[in-house]
């Protein structure tokens, strides 16, 4: 039994359907209810990653866990965060072990090593920084120490850090930038000429797969962070600019200065703490930062220990974003 955390999310649910492809028997644990993972045969656990007793009678009777679920976001109190991503990774852990589960892929992020500078072709080795740039970030980063920390024999565990994971069935990247451009909302945020990594959900769902074969089967792969990614960085505003146009939208023309953004930034925040605005705030610093900045990765890691090659590329995946994107007008 393969228990995938988050299993109806948009990378739990490809993480989900790669298992059943491969054979697997999959059980989802999650807070909502999916009637539709029950119509393909997932058995669908609904509970809380805080509540150690549903997170212990979902690991049980599992011999690999995806740990994939948590709060993401670049706005929101500390513990918003903290309860899902660490306390909630603390119990996972701690049930892996009364389970007797033998094998962890945890879900992390790439920007778990952002600081304010530019990681231009990076690999494993870059440290996190001194100061996380947000909670999701903090709490992300505290969430990987633990699951690496924890691989022992009985245990075996490892991080994976896709980046700006897209495509067909997103639920918040691309509708996101789709909706706030045909609002006439988004600016170019910095000089333009930042380069990023991006994964096609397909690519990121199948390191998942490999990622607990090599556990299995490859010594060196446990207690280490992965870095994924399509393997093909990108202008950042290129890629926006390709999206809008897969969706005949006009591309951005419009830009503001990286320090007129992070300021902007800092301004919003404050007025949504002081006037206890809802949702999260059109731009924070945190947002600023990383639509200004440089930020891909040496996969080189992953392609040598978990045997990752990203199968799906950047022209397949837009090719079939913009069939996804024409079923749903």
């Amino acid at each position: 039994m393969a228990l995938v955390t988050g299993g109806g999310g948009f990378l739990g649910g490809a993480i989900v359907s790669h298992l059943l492809a491969a054979g697997y028997a999959v059980r989802s644990f999650a807070r909502s209810d999916y009637p539709e993972l029950r119509r393909r045969g997932v058995e669908v656990i609904r509970g809380d990653l805080a509540d150690p007793e549903a997170v212990r009678r979902a690991c049980a009777d599992c011999a690999v866990v995806f740990h994939n679920a948590a709060r993401a976001g670049v706005w929101g109190d500390f513990d918003s965060f903290y309860r899902p991503n660490v306390v909630g990774t603390k119990n996972i852990l701690a049930a892996c072990g009364r389970a007797g589960v033998g094998r962890l892929v945890f879900t992390s992020s790439a920007s778990v090593v952002f600081g304010d500078a530019d990681l231009a072709g990076v690999d494993e080795s870059v440290p996190y920084p001194d100061r996380p740039r947000s909670p999701y970030t903090a709490t992300k980063a505290e969430a990987e120490r633990m699951v690496l920390e924890a691989d022992r024999p009985a245990l075996r565990t490892l991080s994976l850090r896709p980046h700006l994971i897209w495509g067909p069935g997103d639920t918040q990247i691309i509708p996101r930038i789709l909706a706030q451009a045909r609002a006439g909302k988004i600016l170019r945020v910095g000089d333009g000429k930042n380069i990023i990594d991006t994964t096609y959900i397909d690519n990121a769902a199948a390191a998942h797969l490999l990622a607990a074969q090599a556990l299995a089967e490859n010594p060196w792969a446990a207690g280490r962070p992965y870095f994924i990614s399509n393997g093909e960085p990108v202008n950042l505003w290129d890629f926006v600019n390709r999206i809008l146009a897969l969706a005949e939208i006009p591309p951005i023309r419009r830009g503001i200065p990286k320090t007129v953004a992070v300021l902007m930034g800092g301004v919003i925040e404050r007025l949504h703490l002081v006037l206890k605005l809802p949702g999260e705030p059109r731009m924070t610093r945190f947002l600023a930062e990383e639509l200004a900045t440089t930020h891909w990765f040496d996969i080189g890691a992953a392609r040598r220990e978990l045997c990752y090659e990203p199968r799906v590329s950047m022209a397949e995946g837009l090719r079939r974003l913009q069939t996804w994107l024409q079923t749903r007008n």
